[in-house]
């Protein structure tokens, strides 16, 4: 029988091959000292190559991160949820380099899509992060990039404490650096392609007080969208205070964000097309160009068919964010933390299309029947139309810790009261004086509906970590997820302003309780480098609190339909099944000095699918209200995941994640005409194949760093009779000192040079699915794009 060492070694040795690889075997643990967060990239520079994720070790689940420096190498001001585009089992699209660009952003992470996941920023929940957001905002506002310490993915589940009520396929958190110890300041600016300017500041106090410490920074970014004459962009402001006394650790923070960006229109392909368009770019602001794209009754080219272009779009959201925190050391072995929050939002989607597509001339003909529908809405030809959001949540964490022999006891809860609104609204676009993207419309001419819903949530968790041994640990324990939801409509459409006829959106309240959410786990230290984790842990997925619109009760088209649902409909539940092994070892092959990663398997069983059924989603979409809404069967999930880092001495490291993942239907579903054909069918738009590289090497100073994204064929529809094919993206990081600059106040000088998509490849970036079959919405691959940031400490 092999002894441990032996075992640890034949198994490394199984998935050292190179098309694996990298992880590095530092913790990821939240609690990451102070001084991890400096400023300056110096260090790191001269030390050469650096890991590329870091593995989580001491959890009973798969679990990486990304850290700060990492993820600005990547481009400064990166998303992160677009960082973790670099590690295994991750699918991101989005339309800019940064990510920032919200409609058409894509996620898929082992099969689930990004609105089932579960984020958090410094433990504060994000929500669910749809576009059309009621619960949260995404995490490039709830902090500026450059003050990330780090963003964790744990891709089955997430821990049981996690403040999320949409974790089915696990969770992604991100931290916000702390203060530095020593007074000081960092100034960094980005120039490149399409009039890029991102200007960033960051002033920290140091140490002072006793303990105490804050930093105050903001960020100014703009740029032009690569297809058309769009800004994006925006302004955003933190500051952050921490004082350590013996008592324990007080934390506050404050986020402000303003932003507008604007929405790319996505690309209508249908079964046997020949001609549809790369890009639909808007025609603003050339204001006589779009007046003659319409005919006089304001109707577009018939050669267009569906993918007509629009005057405008955007996204604009306001945000401010606080919270805070304090952990309490009540004994050596006890601590209990405690965090309140006030998350608010004010924001509008925004989009100038012509009145004569998508079945507006219908809508319009109810509040304005037998008109000059053209002449109502200002002489254009086109109409603004607007969903206004309006977020007001408040929250509070608190989470007790405590070891007693050779246990670990963690027991909290999380409360938050949200109360969320969303009014559409038409606007007229005036022949004389037309509107702009970036001015919030006024004085509609049509209310279509205004909704309100008051939404309640807890959620308790307690759970037992057993060190059975010194190197096996089991971990057991279960959470209660508890929503209590309340949506009105105080402005109903009028008959026939929404889709399925009826005269009124459903009011109502649905409460769902599920008191007992099990996991169990354990990690064996085979030996003192690798270590084996399995992991189970059911999940479930609270009903979408959205009224008017999305996968929502309250976005059905009566209230007939509404009770129905209210009675028999089930929320969604996952249960995964992970396993896996992380390996550190220290070689001495020749040029190989050392090797870290991780290898894990999952299966999921996901059930109580929800699905929007509707025979007209072009109209629905448009106008508002779901015919259906229901459950649709199962989904089964299998995969592996594969990465790890190869460290060849100080001057070079080569990371490569491979995985496979195969999400199924198992069922099929009736759309009210006939029975759609399911089983058996591949969760579109998720790709089964993906693998990503990330070469670095470090050559008199200066690091150049090369990665790679490979994402496989994706199917399009549900029924599988459509997809788009595979692409492979390279991308360029150049980046070294300035000492030239260095002197007087000057310390730290830097450079780094990125380029993306470095082949200038063209393609499918992401797909939309939206339909059984013989039709789907695609984004396309923005051109190369290359950026300079200049960075230095004073």
């Amino acid at each position: 029988m092999m002894n441990k060492t032996l075992l640890a070694s034949a198994i490394c040795m199984a998935f050292s091959f190179p098309v694996f690889a990298a992880t590095s075997a530092a913790p990821a643990e939240p609690a990451a000292p102070a001084a991890a967060d400096s400023g300056s990239e110096m260090a790191a520079a001269a030390a050469g190559p650096v890991a590329t994720v870091e593995v989580a070790s001491r959890k009973t689940r798969s679990s990486v991160a990304m850290t700060k420096n990492e993820m600005q190498k990547i481009l400064p001001g990166i998303n992160p949820l677009k960082a973790l585009q670099a590690l295994p089992g991750v699918s991101f699209q989005t339309a800019d380099p940064w990510g920032n660009n919200e409609q058409n952003l894509s996620l898929f992470v082992h099969g689930f899509s990004g609105q089932q996941l579960g984020y958090t920023m410094d433990g504060v929940p994000l929500g669910d992060q749809q576009y059309g957001n009621y619960n949260g905002l995404s995490p490039q506002r709830a902090v500026i990039s450059e003050n990330v310490r780090s963003v964790i993915l744990s891709s089955g589940a997430g821990d049981l404490a996690t403040a999320s009520t949409s974790n089915l396929g696990g969770t992604i958190e991100t931290f916000s650096s702390d203060p530095l110890a020593a007074p000081g300041a960092t100034v960094q600016q980005t120039v490149g392609s399409y009039r890029t300017s991102r200007t960033y500041a960051r002033f920290d106090t140091g140490t002072f007080g006793g303990g105490s410490s804050a930093y105050i920074s903001a960020a100014h970014q703009k740029q032009r969208a690569w297809d058309f004459n769009g800004k994006q962009g925006g302004d955003q402001v933190n500051a952050k205070f921490v004082n350590q006394g013996e008592a324990g650790k007080l934390t506050l923070y404050f986020a402000y964000s303003d932003k507008i960006e604007p929405n790319e229109d996505s690309t209508v392909h249908v079964a046997g097309e020949t001609s549809a368009p790369y890009t639909r770019p808007f025609t603003y602001p050339d204001f006589a160009y779009a007046l003659s794209y319409l005919s006089p009754t304001g109707a577009t080219p018939a050669a267009d068919g569906n993918n007509y272009r629009n005057y405008y779009s955007d996204a604009q959201r306001k945000d401010y964010l606080g919270y805070a925190k304090f952990d309490w050391r009540l004994g050596e072995s006890t601590t209990w933390s405690n965090q309140v929050y006030h998350h608010d939002d004010d924001g509008v989607g925004v989009v100038a299309g012509p009145i004569g597509v998508a079945g507006l001339p219908a809508l319009f003909a109810v509040y304005y029947p037998n008109q000059n529908l053209k002449q109502v809405f200002g002489g254009s030809g086109y109409a603004t139309r607007t969903t206004e959001y309006d977020i007001k949540r408040s929250g509070v964490l608190s989470t007790l810790r405590s070891e007693f022999g050779d246990h670990t006891v963690q027991g909290g809860v999380w409360f938050e009261h949200n109360q969320s609104s969303a009014y559409r609204r038409w606007y007229a676009l005036d022949v004389n004086n037309p509107s702009s993207p970036y001015d919030r419309p006024s004085n509609p001419l049509i209310t279509q509906y205004g909704s309100t819903i008051d939404n309640k949530v807890i959620q308790l968790h307690l759970q037992d970590e057993w060190r059975v041994q010194p190197d096996l640990v089991l971990q057991a324990g279960f959470k209660s997820s508890l929503q209590d939801a309340d949506g009105q409509f105080p402005v109903q459409p009028l008959k026939g302003a929404i889709a399925g006829g009826s005269s009124a959106l459903p009011v109502g309240q649905i409460e769902t309780r599920k008191w007992f959410l099990p996991q169990i786990g354990g990690r064996w230290d085979v030996t003192a480098q690798d270590q084996l984790f399995f992991n189970v842990q059911k999940n479930m997925r609270q009903f979408v609190t959205y009224g008017g619109g999305g996968a929502s009760p309250w976005s059905l088209a009566s209230q007939q339909a509404f009770d129905l649902f209210k009675s028999s409909a089930k929320p969604e539940t996952s249960v995964t099944y992970e396993a896996g092994l992380r390996s550190n070892h220290q070689l001495d092959w020749g040029m190989l000095k050392a090797f870290d990663g991780q290898v894990n398997v999952y299966h999921v069983d996901f059930k109580n699918r929800l699905l929007q059924i509707s025979p007209t989603p072009v109209i629905s979409a448009i106008i508002g209200g779901n015919p259906v809404l229901a459950n649709v069967g199962s989904v089964k999930i299998d995969g592996i995941d594969l990465s790890g880092t190869f460290h060849f001495g100080r001057g070079f490291s080569l990371y490569n994640a491979l995985s496979y993942n195969r999400s199924t239907y198992e069922d099929n579903y009736s759309n009210g005409a006939t029975v759609v054909p399911t089983a058996g069918k591949t969760v579109p738009g998720n790709p089964e194949w993906m693998n990503k590289f990330v070469a670095t090497m470090t050559i008199a100073g200066t690091e150049f760093q090369l990665s790679g994204d490979y994402v496989g064929k994706r199917y399009a529809t549900y029924t599988n009779d459509l997809a788009v094919p595979s692409y492979f993206l390279l991308g360029l990081g150049v980046s070294g000192q300035l000492p030239f600059l260095n002197g007087g106040i000057v310390k730290n000088a830097r450079y780094r040079v990125n380029v993306s998509n470095l082949a200038d490849r063209m393609g499918s970036l992401n797909v939309v699915v939206g339909a059984a079959d013989k039709t789907y919405n695609t984004f396309p691959i923005a051109p190369r794009q290359a950026f300079l940031t200049v960075m230095a400490d004073f």
